[in-house]
């Protein structure tokens, strides 16, 4: 059986801001002429600490990234490496997410508020870094039925459409560590 998340206040909690500068590389999210909000997690809103946040305060956050209050003062790029086409590659990146905040949840373990859609990152390999609303609602339902199926997984926390052609922009939460 699942367990349901617990109110806590906001904490911010950005570790990533004291470690090595070549875990991450600054960006700017795309800039939309328009968003809509689509869906917003109310389980976990109130499990970080945002619930009491407005619908419009809520888009300006998660659909234009405007940093949260005490947390990450820009968003960032995550830089990793592994294999990719059978080769190794130590200079990959994430093209088209990024992490927009961290924070501490009701039980205090630390969560990273990362995004998928929000534009291009120095990692994009000349794509559009977006994702389509489609995607988002495949998001909502893997993780809505995964979290209700008892998996520690991901949350998909937001889903911000833009005036882009089937373009949104999802916020998700990592699992909770146990």
């Amino acid at each position: 059986m699942r367990a349901e998340p617990q109110a806590a206040p906001y904490r911010a909690d950005t570790p990533i801001a004291q470690l090595a500068p070549w875990l991450a590389d600054p960006v700017r999210a795309a800039d939309f002429p328009q968003t809509t909000l689509r869906f917003r997690n109310h389980r976990w809103d109130s499990a970080v600490g945002l619930e009491g946040l407005s619908d419009e305060d809520w888009v300006r956050h998660f659909g234009r990234f405007e940093a949260l209050p005490d947390n990450l003062p820009q968003p960032l790029a995550l830089r990793y490496h592994g294999h990719q086409f059978r080769v190794y590659n130590p200079d990959l990146g994430d093209g088209r997410g990024f992490l927009f905040a961290q924070m501490r949840d009701g039980a205090g373990r630390l969560l990273d508020l990362g995004t998928k859609g929000s534009g291009q990152t120095p990692w994009s390999r000349e794509g559009d870094g977006r994702l389509t609303l489609k995607g988002a609602v495949r998001e909502i339902l893997a993780t809505e039925m995964l979290e209700a199926l008892g998996v520690n997984t991901s949350k998909t926390f937001s889903v911000v459409e833009t005036a882009r052609t089937s373009t949104a922009r999802t916020s998700l939460l990592p699992p909770a560590q146990r």
